[in-house]
């Protein structure tokens, strides 16, 4: 018997070599026939580090900021073949899309004044491959409130991708704490200050958060504002550093990266290297334990009230994750989990996949849940209007509330990243803000061609890149400034 074991276990380990040989063989194989890197995949902006951040203030950063967007503009704007001086080209200065032509350039990190006496602050963070520009229209309705408004550009990004290549999220934990601490300078540590988190971001909030109740010396936030949390992601970005190896050899350094596109996006990256994926597995492998652990020790109370916004349908984090490593673990402290239901008016029919319908109801556990639970969701199967399905911790029963609100006809879902985008949106909406304008208008295009036409995937055109609930969501944030200004326990 103990043979028998030794020899399955023998032929177990003898898969797994042949299977991570061929795995590796077969990226090597991609990486040589590729695309070849450009300056700015190969180019690494020389960003502060985690220990050197804690040490720093905003101004501090914000003068090394500079000297980074210098070096991609020696580095790489100057250094163009003329093969890639075209108008598609994002790093081109004479390209519509360049952000060093427009009147600001939301790469880069920015505070927003109220007008008066600031009623309290608010830190933005952003997503990964994103720039302070995806949560712009947030900061501005936290500043039209009287909010100082703090978006920091996290380390990495907003230059160039390659930017990605080298950093740690602790990098990224260490600017949170920098902009936390230059929120509470700018208005004080009486007065509320919240954190709004999109995507990665949303784990790093929540990171934050858990770590003032490990450290007394951090400053303590009021509530955090979580959209599409990177609570968890799938379980392949894990082995995503194993699919960067073969790039140790030059030949196949394209391997260091999971995409390799043409950057015609001012403020966000295109290109997507293995780093970055490694690095955003390692936040959410630290996050979830963390989480879990403080609930088993009964230290969650101590954490500010939680609204997270989530679509059901998220094809880049977890929603699942969302449920059940976050909310599932809150104490009942005026937190809450807001998902938006698929279009069930939608005439796509047949086209649907089959189990997409019930995406819901297999996520979202039975009730009574432990936490408080808003379903926005269509009134009938058979009509666009919105309702707001609330349920409270320990109930079964939902409170129905109708909103002003309706699915356009043409959208099946929401989107990982439509959330913090109104459908004005200059880069992202449908109707786009015509006093305004970054090169494109990539949320307003409806596409009707050949295939392989275009620069671009015809998958990021299908994907929604603006919110239809818009008014919705800033409605719960004011609800959340409101609550806020309470004084603090």
């Amino acid at each position: 018997m103990l043979t028998r074991t030794k020899d399955l276990l023998k032929l177990l380990a003898q898969i797994i070599v042949i299977s991570a040989l061929t795995f590796l063989a077969v990226r090597a194989f991609d990486a040589h026939r590729s695309d070849p890197l450009a300056l700015w995949h190969t180019v690494v902006p020389e960003e502060m580090e985690a220990d050197e951040l804690d040490r720093s203030d905003w101004a501090d950063y914000l003068r090394h900021e500079q000297r980074l967007f210098d070096q991609v503009r020696s580095d790489v704007t100057d250094r163009l073949e003329q093969a890639e001086r075209i108008p598609s080209n994002r790093y081109y200065d004479g390209s519509p899309l360049y952000p060093g032509r427009f009147a600001r350039d939301w790469n880069r990190s920015y505070i927003l004044e109220p007008d008066g006496e600031a009623r309290g602050a608010v830190v933005l963070l952003h997503g990964l491959t994103d720039s302070p520009y995806s949560l712009r229209h947030i900061g501005a309705h936290y500043q039209e409130s009287g909010y100082v408004v703090i978006a920091i550009r996290l380390p990495g990004h907003g230059t160039v991708p390659g930017g990605l290549t080298q950093v740690t999220w602790q990098d990224w934990s260490a600017a949170t704490r920098l902009a936390v601490r230059e929120a509470v300078r700018r208005v004080g540590p009486a007065a509320p200050v919240q954190l709004v988190g999109f995507s990665n971001g949303g784990a790093l909030a929540m990171l934050y958060a858990l770590d003032v109740i490990e450290d007394e010396r951090l400053p303590p936030v009021d509530r955090l504002i979580l959209l599409t949390p990177m609570i968890g992601i799938t379980e392949m970005a894990r082995f995503a550093g194993f699919a960067g190896l073969p790039a140790i050899f030059p030949a196949f350094a394209s391997a260091a990266w999971l995409g390799i596109l043409p950057e015609f996006n001012p403020f966000k990256y295109n290109s997507f290297p293995v780093n970055g994926a490694r690095q955003s597995s390692l936040l959410t492998r630290t996050l979830q334990p963390r989480i879990a652990r403080y609930r088993r020790d009964g230290r969650l109370d101590g954490l500010p009230p939680v609204i997270t916004f989530q679509s059901v349908v998220d094809f880049t984090v977890s929603t699942r994750a969302i449920i059940t490593a976050l909310h599932a673990q809150l104490p009942n402290n005026g937190s809450e989990l807001v998902l938006f239901d698929i279009n069930r008016n939608t005439k796509f029919g047949p086209l649907l996949r089959p189990d997409t319908e019930t995406t819901l109801t297999r996520l979202l556990p039975v009730a009574p849940r432990d936490f408080k639970t808003t379903v926005i969701t269509n009134a009938a199967a058979d009509t666009s209007v919105m309702v707001e399905r609330i349920t409270e911790p320990g109930e079964t029963t939902e409170q129905v509330r109708p909103l002003n609100l309706a699915y356009p006809t043409d959208v099946f879902s929401l989107s990982h990243v439509a959330l913090p985008f109104p459908i004005t949106d200059s880069l992202y909406g449908a109707n786009p803000d015509p006093e305004e304008h970054y090169g494109a208008n990539l949320g307003a295009l409806a596409i009707r061609g050949e295939r392989g036409v275009l620069i671009m995937s015809l998958d990021a055109l299908v994907r929604l890149s603006w919110n239809p609930f818009w008014p919705y969501l800033l409605e719960r944030i004011d609800e959340g400034i409101v609550a806020a200004e309470r004084p603090r326990p």
